[in-house]
Formats: structure tokens, sequence, C-alpha cells
């Protein structure tokens, strides 16, 4: 009977997430806030840029391999270049999914918390409570540059993977191994610098983390 009540409460969620509000009053029943989620969905994303990291390497290393080619089947080069870049795709938007659910549990808790001041009778409880929302507000913000800025970095390199792969489809010769490997460097800088910036947001989101949970 446990179990069936919790299949019917995650059924229940998941039903309700279309609907925001409806959604986090059906976690708070069973004692679920916003900042919980809040919390959970940053530490999404924070994976979601690792990840995307990891992936971002890979076709680094892909890329690297494809340039330094010697000989081999040249469709087999292809379709590894265009499986590293499908991939990258489906990192990039996991981590931008994943920033719009950080920003939208954050705008309902945010609205939230400035609504509830307003029904505090004692003054200095309410002062309290106010500083800490403009504390948590600014740590946010700092948060969310951070992550979009690493995720600014994304869409240069995918275009770039992008051209090198239709390039590389309609010219499966040894020639466009030799096109290919002047582009080289160009992403190779990209994706460092996309590396770096994901550090720094992955940095971030483990001090957002950090101070959240300690209040």
């Amino acid at each position: 009977m446990l179990i069936m009540k919790k299949l019917i409460f995650v059924s229940l969620i998941i039903f309700l997430a279309g609907c925001q509000s409806a959604y986090y009053a059906a976690w708070e029943k069973v004692g679920v806030e916003k900042r919980d989620i809040l919390v959970d969905r940053v530490e999404d994303a924070k994976e979601s840029q690792e990840d995307a990291q990891k992936q971002f390497s890979s076709a680094l290393d892909e890329f690297s391999q494809i340039v330094s080619y010697n000989g081999g089947e040249l469709q087999d080069v292809y379709n590894q270049l265009k499986n590293q870049f499908e991939a990258s795709e489906q990192s990039a938007a996991s981590v931008t999914s994943r920033i719009d659910k950080v920003e939208s549990v954050a705008e309902a808790l945010f609205d939230e918390w400035e609504e509830e001041l307003e029904k505090y009778t004692n003054n200095n409880l309410k002062r309290e409570s106010q500083n800490r929302l403009r504390d948590t507000q600014r740590r946010y913000k700092s948060l969310v540059s951070s992550m979009k800025k690493a995720e600014s970095k994304m869409e240069p390199v995918l275009s770039a993977l992008r051209d090198n792969v239709l390039y590389l489809k309609h010219n499966l010769n040894a020639s466009a191994i030799g096109a290919l490997q002047g582009e080289f460097n160009g992403i190779k800088k990209e994706i460092n610098q996309l590396v770096l910036e994901m550090n720094k947001a992955i940095s971030e989101s483990n001090s957002f983390i950090s101070s959240m949970k300690s209040k």
C-alpha cells in the first residue's frame, strides 16, 4: 500500500510539472520546499556541466586524431567526428535545459520570500530574513552569470564542429583532412576556454550549494 501511494504521488508530480505552482505545492505537502528543489536543480546543472566538459574534451581528442589521419577508411573518420558532434549537441542541450530549471524555481522562491516578508510582525526577524534573502539573491546572481557565461561558450564550438562535419561529409578525401588541420587550433582554443568557464561555473555551484545548506 505504501509503495502504491508513493507511485501515485510520483505520477501526480510528473503530471503537475506542466503547472509550476501546482508542482511546487505538491512537493511542499511532503516537506520539500522550493529552496530544496533549487539546491537539487543547481546540483543537476553542475553535473550536466561536468558531463559537457568531458564530452567536449572527448570531441577535441577525436578531432585531434582525425587531423593526424594516416590512412584508413575515410567514412569511419567522418562517422566518428559526426558522433562526437551529436553527443556534444546533446550535452549542450542538457546544460541549457537544467539552467532553465534553476532559473524557474529560483524565481518562484524569491517571489515567495518577498511576499512572506510582509507577514512578519517581529521587525528584527523580518530584517534578518530580508538580509538573508538579499545575500541569497546576490549569490544566485553570481551563480547564474557564471553558468550563462559557460553556456555561451558552447555554441561557437558546436558551430565549428558542425561546419567541419558538413565539410567532411561532402569531401571524403585526404585533402579534406588537410583542410580540417587548419581548423584544429581554433577549435582547441575555444574548447579550452569552454572548459575553463565551466570550471568556474562548477566552483560557483559548489559555493552556492554549500551556502544554501548552511542556512
